[in-house]
């Protein structure tokens, strides 16, 4: 089993990349959503010149958010200030996109993007947009092609699982894939927290770190109908709120404050109605909690664990994760 973080680049990502190197993690992978994180090719770059082994990743890059050969020079640029340490992650861009009222990204338009990319990569002449394109940098500003990145896709349907196996080397997902599919390199993405000792469910250190994944149901329900809210607990609550800040129109802009890093004040009215009885999301419970869920994952095809913390205490909760599942570590 490898385990991993993945965290969004701010102004944390150096300190919790180099604590992340100390423990013994695999790699840090970022999140890439411009309205609401800094840049992840800036952060990649200042974990990179921060660390010295370990392995760095974009989790999961959009493609519609920057032009093909942006991204080939971006990744050409880490390639060079951190060989062979750089996987690139992909996906159609749930908040990415959603985040500015934009539905994600088409699988065709994907793999469009990713068959360019890796012509690109390569050296090779390819055309885009009609016209051919191609890496033409001097050997004095970066490194020679092929530039050799492993590609992993974020995929959950058929089509997306299938271009995995196409065209990816290797897969990642919320969820194990399913049982017919069998990937060498299969990632989970693990939200959660390990408890300190009597720690209950109801504390407020947990409503910080796992709220806001917790919450992450209120922004899917609404952007699949906000109808939804109205029987779901502490939706119309939350739901109220969001109204409140922004007029029609405009409300995506309040809905994914924070999404998945820390909680709105949406997010609180709609996690207050809740009360104690809080259906949480993730991996919650004391350490040997934690190792069972990786067993079962292992299990179920998984080859690596990608744990990501939320809150304000990112560096003592990847600490304590990592302590819960070192048993289970080569």
């Amino acid at each position: 089993m490898k385990l991993s973080v993945c965290i969004p680049p701010g102004p944390q990502s150096v300190a919790v990349a180099q604590l992340a190197e100390q423990l013994g993690f695999e790699r840090i992978w970022f999140y890439d959503s411009a309205a609401l994180y800094e840049d992840i090719w800036i952060h990649l770059a200042l974990a990179a010149e921060a660390t010295n082994s370990l392995g760095l990743g974009t989790a999961v890059l959009v493609p519609s958010n920057r032009h093909v050969m942006t991204t080939a020079s971006a990744i050409a640029t880490v390639e060079r200030l951190a060989p062979g340490r750089l996987a690139c992650a992909f996906g159609t861009g749930y908040t990415g996109r959603a985040v500015m009222a934009q539905k994600p990204v088409t699988w065709r338009a994907m793999t469009d993007y990713l068959r360019q990319l890796k012509a690109l990569l390569r050296g090779d002449t390819v055309d885009i947009d009609g016209k051919p394109c191609q890496m033409i940098h001097h050997p004095a500003l970066a490194v020679a092609r092929p530039i050799n990145v492993p590609i992993v896709l974020s995929a959950f349907g058929p089509k997306g699982l299938a271009l995995s196996h196409e065209i990816a080397d290797g897969w990642m997902g919320a969820l194990p894939p399913p049982e017919s599919e069998t990937f060498d390199w299969a990632i989970r993405m693990v939200p959660g927290s390990v408890l300190l000792p009597g720690e209950s469910l109801n504390s407020e250190r947990l409503l910080e770190t796992a709220g806001p994944w917790l919450a992450g149901m209120f922004h899917v329900s609404w952007e699949l109908d906000p109808k939804n809210l109205a029987n779901m607990p502490g939706g119309r609550e939350w739901l109220a709120q969001v109204d409140s800040e922004r007029p029609k129109g405009q409300r995506h802009l309040s809905a994914h404050i924070g999404h998945i890093t820390h909680l709105s004040s949406a997010d609180r009215q709609g996690l207050a109605a809740m009360g104690d009885s809080k259906p949480w999301f993730g991996w919650l419970g004391e350490a040997e909690v934690v190792r069972e869920q990786a067993r079962q994952s292992l299990a179920a095809g998984i080859t690596e664990i990608m744990y990501t913390p939320s809150g304000t205490d990112l560096l003592g909760e990847i600490e304590r994760f990592y302590q819960a599942l070192e048993p289970l570590l080569p």
